[in-house]
């Protein structure tokens, strides 16, 4: 089973503009790579205010994904240190 990617419009118009390019290829990578195959066997669940969503690790950032159906949708891209502060 293949899932589409979707992004919320904060991702895409306030966390994807400040990662740097380097980590941005590796994003994409990881998302095109793992979300579209199989987010469950690579995301981690969390838990406490997150409960439902996942995060997968790309280096030093987290990416906050939730499952709908045959869709990932991405809350968050951030660094590791402010991704959990919201």
């Amino acid at each position: 089973m293949t899932y589409s990617v979707s992004y919320l419009p904060i991702v895409a118009e306030k966390d994807i503009p400040k990662l740097p390019v380097t980590m941005r290829e590796r994003i994409a990578t990881a998302i095109e790579q793992r979300l579209t195959t199989d987010p469950l066997r690579y995301g981690k669940p969390l838990q406490f205010n997150l409960k439902g969503h996942r995060q997968l690790r790309v280096g030093d950032y987290r990416i906050i994904y939730r499952i709908s159906e045959d869709m990932v949708i991405v809350s968050a891209i951030k660094h590791r240190k402010d991704v959990y502060e919201d």
